[in-house]
């Protein structure tokens, strides 16, 4: 039988990496370090997925735009500060992108992360090579817009109804219905189901791994 994708485009943190409890941590690190109001764990979750800068914009509202530039600074700081490898990957999810690529699949990323930052994160996963293509919110424009999408889908020329979404937050479902293509929720990283289903994913999923059940 005929597979239903030819590309699948993941979102990176909290989709494939385990790292949204490190990425909270560090966004109230670095409003703690300027003296900012602590936003809570929830509050830095539903930032996620959005570019640094839009994502610090939201959680730090009063901050003049110089200290928001601090605050961002800060934030990849103390977010560096720790190097995070493979074992931080969601437990399998190497051996599916693997299973997935060798399957015929096309795999891209889409993420809200620097070019520099998914760099690191790809070289310390020994991931880079599974991914034909890749997009970063420094780059292109911050989700939910649809660019980052349409710049994969143009670049591996792979109609819509072929492409699939995979990520954990409100951004990457409304990017992936802005862009017009079908896309899977997965209950791992920054949100809940009960956020992520109103935008009407295929599925929710408690682990990405679980995606092979269903391609």
């Amino acid at each position: 039988m005929q597979q239903r994708f030819d590309l699948i485009i993941f979102d990176w943190d909290g989709t494939l990496m385990n790292s949204i409890d490190w990425i909270c941590e560090c966004l109230q690190k670095a409003g703690l370090d300027y003296h900012c109001p602590i936003p809570e764990a929830q509050a830095t979750k539903n930032v996620i997925g959005l570019s640094t800068s839009r994502a610090i914009a939201r959680l730090y509202p009063n901050a003049d735009s110089k200290l928001q530039n601090l605050l961002v600074d800060r934030y990849r700081a103390h977010f560096l500060s720790r190097q995070l490898n493979a074992n931080d990957l969601f437990p399998g999810v190497k051996d599916m992108l693997i299973t997935l690529k060798t399957n015929g699949y096309q795999l891209a990323i889409a993420t809200g992360k620097t070019r520099s930052g998914l760099q690191d994160a790809l070289k310390t996963t020994q991931t880079e090579d599974l991914f034909c293509v890749t997009r970063c919110a420094d780059e292109t424009i911050s989700k939910p817009d649809p660019k980052m999408l349409l710049d994969i889908i143009n670049q591996t020329q792979v109609s819509k109804e072929r492409c699939l979404m995979v990520g954990d937050s409100v951004f990457d479902l409304q990017m992936a219905q802005n862009a017009q293509i079908p896309a899977i929720a997965v209950t791992c990283g920054a949100q809940p189901q009960e956020l992520l289903k109103p935008f009407k994913p295929l599925l929710c999923l408690n682990q990405p791994t679980d995606l092979l059940n269903f391609i």
